[in-house]
Parts: C-alpha cells; structure tokens; sequence
C-alpha cells in the first residue's frame, strides 16, 4: 500500500540541484571576476579615447594614442555665411567683376596659364590674401563633386537685387527687356545654367522667389561658369505678385510648358519686354503663375522624348527670342 504524501507536496517540482548544473547558485557564488580596465570599457571616456585612436590609426594617421587627428583632416566648420567659388572661369570672372572677395586660394605647384596669372594679378592689386593650400584642402573647399582646377576664392553672401530696380534700369537704357523667372526650380546647377543661358543671348537678369527655389550659391556660382558675376539675380517676395506688377508695366508675361497653346517658332511677343518663366522639370509652372501668364510656350521635341531640363528648355527659349529679335551673336 503506497503511502500517502505529505499535505501540500507535489511530485515532479522538487526543488534543488539537478544532476549535471552545478547548483543554482554556482555562478553567483564565483562572483564577477576582476574589473575591466577603464580603457577597455566601451561606455568609458578613456575607452572613447582608445577607441578614437585605433580608428584613426587604421586610417593610416600617425600620433600617440588617445590624441586626436589633426584639424586638417577634419571635415570644415561653416560658421559663417561665406561661399566657396571654384573654378578657373568662375574666380576670373567673379575677381574681374570686382566682387569683395576675402581669400584667394592657390594649390601647390598649380599648373600656370593666362588666367591664373591674371588671377594672381588681380588679387595682388586688389590686396586680396593670396593663400597656397595643397590640392586635398582644396577638394575639400570645393566639396563633394566639385571641381576646382587648382583654385578658389571666398566671396561673401550674394546680394540680390530687386526686380523692379532692374526693370527700371534696363527701360531707362533703352534696352527691350528680357527676363527669366524661376517657378519651383531648387537645384542651385539649374539656376547656374540659366545664368549662362542669360548671359549668352542678351537676357539682362534672373528673377527667383524668395521660397522654395534654388539661391546663388557655391554650385550655381561653378555652373555659370562666371555668369553670375555678369548677370544680376532678383529676390522676389511673391512671383505671382511681381508678374502682376510687371505687366503693368508692359511686360509680357510668358510661360514655358509641353502643352502650350503657342509653339516657339511662331512666337509673336519676342520683340516686347519680355519675361520668361521657367518651371520645375517635374512639376511644371504652378496654378497660379499659369494664370498669370499672357501666353504658354511650348518647345516641339520628340514624343520618344518627355521634357526637357529647365536649364535646355530656358536656353532654347531664349536663343528663339534672341533669334526672332535679330540679337543672336553672329
């Protein structure tokens, strides 16, 4: 007869060691072992500090360990407002346009041509800092993708204008006028190719809102290729505004877009004041800028082709209306 168990026991949960573990309490009874060294706690300053220096020693530096890579390694500290222009045809133009620039950089050994010396001449008259840097420093001025060809100059802010000042101006030289208006366009090499485009067929200025558009900055200043320096760029606070203002004063306003009701060919306003407004390549013109526009200007291209850059498209236009009003450079 088997006997009874104890009140409250149950079989199968004895509690305990089992065969084989060691016990329960083995390894807290061991203990932690020794403490690790601050250097080799991750989570330590001292082990940031080691760990800085093994990365930076694999990446071919040189100094003791915990010191830190050395200044010209690290990547620039912007803390002012100031642009960066590269470029041989770009700093020529900007230094021959007189602009305050504050520090013209050289690299080491740069091959020399006409108009590096014409640089070096300029800079030199106008008491500008002439800096030799190596070419590393200077790729780093110039930043990703830039393309600097030995040299750069630091200019200050860009100073627009305004677009009635430069209306006003243009009329009282007893010149057509000939505008170009940016509608949603943010790549500053857009803007810079527009630029270029303007100077090249007689446009007198570029107009971009003061939202949501690309600003002359240190990639528009390398795209123009030293147009910037040549033609003005106007800020204005409302583009739809401004448009409005302007035909007022007889301008017309006129829009480029793929389903325009006016082929380019057949433009007939090109020899009035005109003002071209550009759109974005993906989005086009705005509602309410259509609106306003007088007449919408498409360009013919292929159908195996979608749109075009608003760079081409702002180029073409341009060279038509420098066409039709017999201005085109021979």
């Amino acid at each position: 007869m088997a006997k009874p168990g104890r009140p409250g026991a149950s079989k199968g949960n004895k509690k305990g060691p089992t065969k084989g573990t060691g016990g329960k309490n083995k390894r807290s009874l061991e203990g932690r072992g020794p403490t690790p060294k601050a250097e080799d706690r991750a989570w330590h300053p001292a082990g940031k500090r080691k760990a800085a220096a093994e990365r930076y020693a694999a990446a071919g530096g040189t100094g003791k360990p915990g010191q830190s890579a050395p200044r010209s390694s690290r990547p620039a500290k912007k803390d002012d407002d100031t642009e960066t222009v590269t470029g041989r045809n770009s700093v020529l133009e900007a230094l021959r346009a007189k602009i305050p620039a504050t520090a013209f950089y050289i690299a080491q050994r740069v091959e020399m041509d006409d108009r590096v010396k014409e640089m070096l001449a300029i800079a030199t008259h106008r008491d500008i800092p002439v800096l030799e840097v190596t070419r590393p420093e200077l790729d780093r001025m110039a930043g990703f993708d830039g393309v600097h060809q030995g040299v750069a100059l630091k200019v200050p802010p860009y100073e627009y204008a305004h677009p009635q000042d430069l209306l006003e101006k243009v009329i009282d030289a007893g010149q057509t006028p000939l505008f170009v208006a940016l509608d949603g366009i943010t790549d500053p090499r857009n803007l810079g190719a527009i630029l270029r485009s303007t100077a090249a067929f007689g446009g007198q200025a570029v107009i971009v809102p003061q939202r949501r558009s690309a600003s002359v900055n240190s990639a528009a200043w390398k795209t123009s290729a030293g147009a910037a320096a040549r033609v003005p760029v106007a800020l204005a606070s409302n583009l739809t505004a401004m448009l409005k203002d302007f035909k007022k004063q007889g301008v017309f306003v006129l829009g480029l877009d793929g389903g325009g009701d006016v082929s380019l060919p057949a433009l007939e306003l090109a020899d009035r004041p005109v003002v071209i407004v550009v759109g974005s390549e993906g989005k086009g013109l705005s509602r309410l800028v259509t609106e306003t526009c007088d007449q919408i200007v498409s360009i013919p291209i292929s159908s195996s082709t979608e749109s075009l850059n608003a760079g081409i498209a702002a180029s073409v236009a341009l060279y038509q209306v420098s066409t039709l009003r017999g201005t085109t450079p021979a």
